[in-house]
């Protein structure tokens, strides 16, 4: 027996604080900046929030326990995940299961960002999360020397670019096309032009990644607040409907940092066919990528975007890179991506500000960078989970 998730819950607020390479806030002073600005967009007093999911806790963020006696929250169900955008979707789906099934009324999702505080350089000696010592998931394969999650992308890159015999020009595309949304995004840190050049100058960072393939280091907070759809029709703003979703992939052949079965880390190298590949979402919300109107994903590393368009059949395997090539994701584009300007340009908040781009977006406030339909937007990554967001549930 399964139950029907479908356009059960809503997003109706959203709140950001400010976007900076370093902020004098604590994470609960950041944290609590975005909630404020979430209840207000969606109308809400924060005596109506009894249910919260943390999406990072201490030191880079905020623990649900102490957030909510920050906050002044009573709380009646609560989760807590690894900020690592992987679970961007998980806490999504958390926050709509709970309201489906009663165990909480109004949902926040709290993401809370202390990067350059509290944290050196991922990878390498002393970095015990990359080490798989107790310290959270971003080890990719420590037993391979990927300590670094740079290193995982640059492996797909470099496989990539042999398997379908083309260059660096696939990368710096991505940037360019990330670069272009951030222009028009008075919120962005990396708003700067940018172009063949600039690129080409910038620092190599893990071959043949460069700096400006690699998501920013910065401080940051986002909360988005979701409820049931019944109540969500008589709040402030549109609601924003949660379509369709389906979870992380893991397995042998699973890496999150290459397609499923592409030879990386302890992946083999195994023909997986295209129709095998996750639709969950899709089936749920009703919906076909003819369908979508702009596609959302964690870009935290440019080769990340090649993948997830070739993951979720936007593209043909070995062929985003023309996609991209094309300005398909650009502004004006047939699928604009991360219009925000995503990890790479806007902000990295683990991918949380790329979600309330795309609710904004459906909502009509997206300013100069305004798409002309925003109906169905997708959020989906390299690792295969996925987020349907409808007008219309």
């Amino acid at each position: 027996m399964t139950f029907d998730l479908r356009g059960q819950a809503a997003i109706v607020g959203v709140g950001s604080s400010a976007f900076a390479r370093r902020l004098p806030d604590s994470a609960s002073s950041l944290a609590a900046a975005a909630l404020r600005g979430a209840l207000d967009d969606a109308g809400l007093h924060r005596d109506d929030v009894d249910g919260m999911i943390t999406h990072m806790g201490t030191p880079l963020g905020v623990d649900y326990d102490q957030f909510a006696a920050y906050a002044g929250l009573n709380l009646r169900y609560a989760a807590q995940f690894w900020l690592h955008g992987r679970f961007v979707t998980l806490s999504l789906q958390t926050a709509a299961m709970a309201i489906a099934c009663g165990m909480a009324d109004t949902v926040a999702c709290v993401t809370s960002v202390k990067f350059l505080s509290v944290r050196g350089a991922l990878g390498g000696e002393g970095d015990h999360e990359g080490l798989r010592e107790g310290g959270g998931s971003h080890g990719e394969d420590p037993a391979f020397g990927l300590t670094s999650p740079g290193g995982g992308a640059a492996l797909f890159a470099q496989r990539y670019m042999h398997e379908y015999g083309v260059g660096t020009e696939i990368l710096r595309d991505v940037v360019m096309s990330s670069r272009a949304h951030a222009a028009l995004n008075p919120a962005a840190i990396r708003r700067e032009p940018f172009d063949w050049e600039a690129y080409a100058n910038e620092p190599g960072f893990i071959d043949p990644l460069r700096r400006a393939d690699c998501a920013q280091i910065n401080d940051a907070a986002i909360v988005l607040i979701l409820t049931s759809a019944d109540r969500a029709r008589d709040l402030a703003k549109s609601p924003v409907y949660v379509r369709g979703m389906q979870g992380i992939r893991g397995g042998p052949d699973e890496f999150i940092f290459a397609p499923r079965g592409f030879g990386i880390a302890q992946q083999g190298v195994t023909d997986w066919p295209a129709e095998k590949g996750p639709r969950q979402a899709f089936e749920m919300a009703g919906v076909s990528n003819a369908d979508i109107d702009g596609f959302g994903t964690y870009d935290a590393f440019s080769p990340l975007v090649i993948g997830a368009l070739e993951r979720h059949r936007y593209c043909d395997p070995g062929s985003a890179h023309r996609f991209i090539a094309d300005g398909q994701i650009a502004p004006g584009g047939s699928l604009p991506v991360n219009t925000s300007g995503g990890l790479l340009s806007e902000a990295h908040v683990g991918g949380w500000n790329t979600i309330a781009e795309m609710v904004r977006q459906m909502r009509g406030e997206a300013g100069e960078r305004q798409m002309p339909r925003a109906d169905l937007m997708h959020w989906g990554t390299m690792w295969g989970d996925s987020v349907i967001l409808g007008n219309e549930a």
